[in-house]
């Protein structure tokens, strides 16, 4: 099971954070087919968003049958295979190293901090 976390600062909707952390959870082997997704009454509750979010990004990876719902037992990842192209996953490490650098500049590292403190790990 992965850990949903949303990102306020990110200009992203809600909504299409989750669906995007479902869709790369399973490309990546996170998720796998016919494992239980939290419900959306419990998800909303542990990301402190509206039913409404979580409902709109579990019916939109229903319609892409991604996801499937059985009524009176939950959410479920489907038989769909999801592969993310090479171009999408460049795009994402982008954004994700635009926002660590905005954030480290903010406290006055440079990107050669960042680098060496990577390396290190």
């Amino acid at each position: 099971m992965i850990e949903f976390k949303l990102d306020p600062k990110g200009g992203v909707p809600f909504y299409r954070q989750i669906i995007d952390q479902i869709r790369y959870g399973i490309a990546t082997g996170s998720l796998k087919v016919g494992e239980q997704l939290p419900t959306v009454r419990s998800l909303a509750v542990d990301l402190k968003v509206n039913l409404n979010t979580v409902s709109k990004a579990y019916k939109e990876l229903e319609i892409q049958n991604i996801l499937e719902t059985q009524q009176g037992t939950g959410t479920f990842i489907g038989v769909s295979k999801i592969q993310i192209n090479s171009g999408e996953r460049k795009k994402k490490l982008a954004d994700i190293c635009s926002e660590l650098l905005s954030i480290a500049s903010s406290y006055g590292f440079t990107a050669d901090d960042i680098i060496k403190e990577i390396k290190q790990r």
